[in-house]
């Protein structure tokens, strides 16, 4: 699939292909280049001799030959601003990827136009009248593109940032290689194959999924992966937090063995977090390491875990204290298998998603407090943001050796808290008293203003989460697991604490957090 940037001239399209090109590691082509290119003639040129019907249809011959011939794989093409008024010219841009409008006000494409060396034919005598024009003539055309960015509301590095999000495609970079491809695609898990063979992945394929996932997907993805060359076959292990043991690792190992799988193979892990950290780690460890692909199918699988590379399996005393930074070559989020989620476990993950806006983005915040139903209305849109969020902290410190510790927010005692249940609470659930506790810590520190715990408490109400640690479980537990997390440096444990939505403060010393902690667990 492609990206396709358009809209009225001075809207910004080349320089935001430009960009957008190099944020997503993708090939870039500039429609009016390579008309001139294979032309002889420049643009204005071109119009000045055979008039504008004539350049439209090299234009769409242009643009066909491109798509259909010339591009291999994804790409970034920036067009002219009417490179889509022929129908067959919109059909075939719109069934190869998706457009994405850029906009400004009138005042604002005058000025750029204005204040360009560029010439364009059609508004090059008397700008101010024939932009004017061409705007008018063409409104109807340009309000019809659902996917539209004003271009004047901030930086081009602030509006590639925005493109990525609201397409949901990103390219992480920062754990060696080149980087890895992350995409949130609709029904993306048919296209599974195409996508390994497009990034060069051999076989034969392992794909790790659990009892609970391999029935509802495993035949779909081992068909793509066929349709796409590949010999592959599932390896099932039983569900649930408490099979993630080395026990289950070497039971891969195993099979992965009697695939014939050599350094050339992939892992795709199927399912959820506990499916990823565990294929991940199997597959980091097995020949010293080989390649692996990660189609995460819950909420929090989405929002969290199947991004940064972080892979692991657990020990009695605690969460993933056994583990390895590999990251995967691909990240395929499939919104649509959120539909065959239990809601229990759906709202799990949302707690992932609010950690996310008190993190890094006060609008997801906000898209969470007001409620399940709204919520569950934006899942697409909050897959795409929980993802841009910790994209965006794992670059700025791939290995965790600074900022990267806010995606910790919550865990430091929502980990202690989920062990202490004997896993009876979701991860989610857990994370979510986590969240609360933390702000409450934050708020007797005065991290935070008075108040904040509350907030967060009844946006995760609201969604459905608990917010209390259940009756009857034992806080000294609960501190004995604090101890032990894998975070701990130099016999300390460092907090991390909300300040308000958006922001938080990473590696807070805390004297006497076992008081604190006591006293946030408390009812009272």
């Amino acid at each position: 699939m492609h990206i396709f940037l358009y809209g009225p001239s001075g809207a910004g399209k080349s320089t935001l292909a430009k960009k957008l090109a190099r944020a997503l590691n993708l090939p870039l082509y500039d429609l009016d280049s390579e008309i001139e290119n294979r032309s002889g003639l420049s643009i204005p040129d071109i119009f000045a001799s055979k008039g504008e019907s004539a350049f439209r249809l090299l234009e769409h011959e242009t643009l066909s030959t491109l798509i259909l011939e010339s591009v291999k794989g994804d790409a970034v093409i920036a067009l002219g601003g009417g490179a889509l008024l022929k129908p067959e010219s919109r059909t075939l841009a719109e069934s190869y990827g998706r457009v994405v409008l850029l906009t400004a006000p009138f005042e604002v494409l005058l000025k750029r136009l204005t204040e360009s060396d560029e010439k364009r034919p059609l508004v090059s005598d008397n700008p101010a009248q024939k932009l004017q024009n061409l705007l008018t003539t063409r409104r109807e055309h340009y309000a019809s593109f659902p996917l539209q960015i004003d271009t004047s509301s901030a930086s081009p590095a602030k509006l590639v940032k925005r493109i990525q999000r609201e397409l949901g495609w990103f390219h992480v970079r920062g754990m060696g290689r080149n980087g890895y491809d992350v995409r949130v695609q609709p029904g993306g898990i048919d296209s599974l194959g195409a996508m390994l063979k497009a990034r060069g992945l051999g076989g034969p394929v392992a794909v790790v999924s659990d009892s609970n996932v391999a029935p509802l997907y495993g035949e779909r993805v081992l068909k793509s992966l066929s349709d796409a060359g590949y010999s592959a076959e599932m390896v099932i292990f039983p569900a649930g937090e408490q099979n993630k043991t080395l026990e289950t690792i070497a039971g891969f190992w195993q099979s992965f063995l009697s695939l014939g799988m050599d350094r050339q193979s992939t892992v795709v892990a199927l399912g959820g977090g506990v499916t990823g950290d565990l294929a991940g780690y199997a597959a980091a460890s097995y020949l010293r390491g080989v390649a692996w692909v990660g189609v995460p199918t819950t909420l929090l699988a989405m929002a969290d875990s199947s991004l940064g590379g972080k892979t692991g399996f657990d020990l009695p005393q605690g969460k993933n204290l056994i583990g390895a930074f590999h990251p995967p070559h691909l990240v395929l989020a499939d919104p649509e298998t959120l539909s065959s989620l239990p809601q229990r476990e759906l709202r799990s993950g949302l707690a992932e998603v609010v950690k996310s806006g008190l993190i890094a983005d006060k609008e997801l915040f906000e898209i969470c407090s007001q409620g399940w139903e709204k919520v569950e209305n934006r899942l697409d849109e909050v897959v795409r943001r929980s993802m841009a969020v910790k994209i965006e902290v794992i670059e700025a410190d791939p290995y965790e050796k600074g900022f990267r510790a806010a995606l910790n927010l919550g865990h430091t005692v929502g980990h202690a808290i989920e062990l202490a249940s004997g896993f009876e609470l979701l991860h989610g659930e857990a994370i979510s008293i986590g969240l609360v506790i933390a702000a409450k810590m934050a708020e007797r520190l005065r991290v935070a203003r008075s108040g904040l715990a509350n907030e967060i408490r009844q946006t995760l109400v609201g969604l459905g989460l608990p917010v209390d640690v259940p009756a009857g479980m034992n806080p000294e537990a609960i501190l004995q697991a604090v101890g032990v997390d894998k975070k701990k440096a130099a016999g300390k444990i460092k907090f991390v604490l909300p300040v308000r939505p958006g922001l938080v403060q990473v590696g807070v010393d805390v004297e006497g957090w076992q008081e604190l902690v006591l006293a946030a667990i408390s009812r009272d």
